[in-house]
């Protein structure tokens, strides 16, 4: 995409939607909410307040991607100068049920559902089906666990929670049961092949205040206080400007890769769904092995939403504005639960006993760009 222009806005405001945010994820978006208000010379102004904030010159930064054509003009929400993430038109494309066909003869098929999607980005992702009831759920999954272990994914869950593993149709069956099959019904379920020795690449491009800028990167897990694994954060390397100038560096051929499967997987989604709109989009590629020996890789899911890699995403953005000679730069994205001791150079975003989930700490650092992957 092309340089975004730069378009006068006098408040930044954070956007509610169905998403139900924590107490730490809320003060990180306040926190980001007032970086990005300095980009683009604005106030910010808090949440959103339709009665206050009428007719105001306003950019959005909503909790999650919005959904809608309508919703989009009636926040006057038209380019992506507007806003930071993600606008489409049906709840299924906000998630990773996009990211994989319908089982055959699929008793349930939501409005909106392209077929020409998976055929564009097939090459982009892994073995898998998404599906929408429990019938197809139960077939799709009988029809994986033949070449191997079945990775159940619920699409509304974040940080890899909620996911289960299942090697029979007994373990199937269980994981099914706990599903909230209305959920499903609305957003989707998704059963992929299991990899083992996985890493996650992230690959993601950024619009901001008249800048562009694209990264690869990979994801840490970590353990939270109940012991699940989840998310850790991101170690990006950012560049000014597009794709292309990312796969213009000296990339390992496994990030090289994963630049080239996120870019097939958004033209695909730019071709096949055309009120499609985001100035944040990011993509999760993983690299592993499946059960059958064969090494493979493929976009797990997209993030066209404020996300886990936006705080370091954001430092690069302030590094980038405050430097127009600067090309490239290294930003981090920190999430520790428990006590921990925080690196002298870390800038803290939070810090403290979250009610949802316990002692937290997220932080960022940025150094220098270091080619080494």
């Amino acid at each position: 995409m092309s340089e975004s222009r730069s378009t006068a806005k006098s408040e930044v405001v954070l956007l509610a939607t169905h998403k139900k945010l924590a107490t730490h994820e809320t003060v990180v978006q306040q926190a980001l909410g007032n970086r990005i208000a300095r980009l683009l010379g604005a106030t910010f102004a808090g949440a959103y307040d339709p009665a206050l904030h009428k007719d105001h010159a306003l950019y959005y930064i909503p909790s999650d991607t919005l959904i809608g054509k309508r919703q989009g003009e009636a926040l006057n929400i038209r380019t992506a100068d507007d806003f930071f993430g993600g606008l489409i038109d049906y709840p299924f494309m906000a998630t990773k049920a996009i990211s994989h066909p319908l089982i055959t003869d699929a008793t349930s098929r939501p409005e909106g559902w392209s077929d020409r999607f998976f055929e564009d980005a097939a090459d982009a992702v892994l073995a898998g089906f998404s599906v929408f009831n429990e019938a197809d759920a139960r077939r799709a999954g009988r029809l994986l666990l033949k070449d191997g272990p079945v990775r159940v994914k619920p699409v509304l869950a974040t940080a890899g929670r909620g996911q289960l593993v299942v090697t029979s149709e007994t373990e199937l069956d269980a994981a099914l049961a706990a599903q909230d099959m209305r959920e499903v019904e609305e957003w989707g379920l998704v059963l992929e092949e299991d990899l083992t020795g996985v890493i996650t690449y992230s690959v993601g491009q950024v619009q901001v205040a008249g800048m562009t800028v694209s990264y690869h990167g990979t994801q840490s897990l970590t353990e939270d206080n109940a012991g699940e694994t989840v998310y850790g954060g991101s170690q990006l390397w950012l560049v000014r400007g597009d794709y292309d100038a990312l796969l213009k560096l000296d990339l390992d051929p496994d990030v090289r890769r994963s630049v080239t499967q996120a870019m097939c997987y958004e033209r695909a989604a730019l071709d096949c769904f055309p009120d499609f709109l985001a100035s944040r989009r990011n993509y999760d590629i993983a690299h592993g092995t499946n059960a059958r020996g064969q090494v493979c890789s493929g976009v797990l899911e997209q993030s066209w939403r404020i996300g886990g890699a936006s705080p370091a995403e954001v430092e690069a953005l302030v590094a980038f504005a405050a430097d127009p000679q600067l090309q490239r730069i290294s930003a981090s994205s920190h999430e520790v639960y428990g006590q921990a001791t925080l690196p002298a150079d870390a800038h803290v975003l939070y810090e403290g006993d979250d009610p949802d989930v316990g002692l937290i700490s997220k932080f960022t650092q940025v150094q220098p760009y270091d080619r080494t992957q």
